[in-house]
């Protein structure tokens, strides 16, 4: 049994459908204990628009150990945090690369990147969440740790990850929420499925002509686990002052099609708003991640897969 619920089942071919607001989450202990018990298969929580809380998260996260395990038998749901920093270009993401520090260090299993824009940017995303002695999909023609030392600087032009930098020091926290010893956490917390071992889920959002224009490039970078189109803000770019729903004005359908097919193309699951009314086609269409916060869609869902897992 893996650590992360949605991991095991994206590895089985099974949808997995989550809940949680994108604002306004109540991170408490005693909402935690009482999620454990939740029906969907991962919490999302959005810090993207609601408040970064991190002693929040810390209280939250422990309730959710006190109040498992799951009826699946895993020590929690997944937690996937909407993280408040934007995609659009790899210096801001380094810059708040802090917050990414934080949210990890309270235990989480997965992190979403709003409004990614460029391939570097997610490719120093997928860094910032790694330690450096992981190198499952590191570029082999970077400078060594010992060249490095001597001064020997990573060329500009790199198409490929570089070394992970997240840093000694949040394991002591992250471990215990996991179930395990810090030196295990370390090893296990690393973006699947590029490290088939790993439990760490990554995802992008791709809510910006520039995110889809880019979207096949984007979705290249390794250590990608997801990625969806945001109608809201995609929307709002185009000049929609409401969110168009299914069916979507041309141009957003193309861009929906378009970043599917990436992702089918690539192995990475697509995450979409689904309701009960279309939740088989959207399986049978390749949806993998299963936004809309319906107990009912998942089931349907659920038993159009026969999927055996306890919830």
């Amino acid at each position: 049994m893996r650590i992360n619920r949605a991991i095991e089942l994206l590895a089985q071919g099974q949808a997995i459908y989550y809940d949680g607001p994108h604002s306004g989450h109540v991170l408490t202990y005693a909402q935690g204990r009482h999620d454990a018990g939740t029906w969907a298969d991962y919490i999302n929580v959005g810090m993207e628009h609601g408040a970064f809380d991190m002693a929040g998260l810390a209280e939250y996260m422990r309730g959710l150990v006190d109040g498992g395990p799951t009826r699946s038998g895993h020590r929690t749901p997944g937690v996937i945090v909407e993280a408040p920093v934007n995609g659009t270009d790899a210096a801001n993401v380094r810059f708040n690369a802090w917050q990414f520090r934080q949210i990890l260090g309270r235990g989480v299993h997965g992190i979403l990147l709003c409004q990614a824009e460029t391939a570097d940017a997610v490719r120093a995303f997928v860094e910032s969440c790694r330690y450096p002695f992981q190198l499952a999909g590191v570029d082999p023609a970077l400078p060594s740790p010992l060249e490095r030392l001597r001064g020997a600087r990573r060329p500009d032009d790199h198409a490929r990850l570089g070394v992970g930098t997240r840093g000694r020091g949040s394991e002591p926290t992250a471990a215990p929420v996991w179930g395990l010893a810090p030196d295990d956490y370390m090893q296990r917390c690393d973006p699947w499925p590029l490290n088939p071992q790993g439990e760490l889920l990554l995802g992008v959002k791709l809510e910006s002509p520039e995110g889809v224009a880019n979207c096949e490039a984007i979705l290249d970078v390794p250590g990608l686990g997801f990625a969806e189109m945001g109608p809201g803000d995609l929307s709002l770019s185009l000049g929609y002052t409401t969110i168009p729903r299914d069916p979507y004005p041309p141009e957003m359908q193309d861009a929906r099609d378009r970043i599917l097919a990436a992702c089918r193309r690539r192995g990475l699951a697509f995450l979409e708003g689904c309701a009960p009314e279309n939740i088989v086609a959207r399986i049978d269409e390749g949806v993998r991640v299963i936004a809309g916060h319906r107990e009912d869609t998942a089931k349907i869902g659920r038993a159009h897969q026969k999927r055996t897992m306890a919830v």
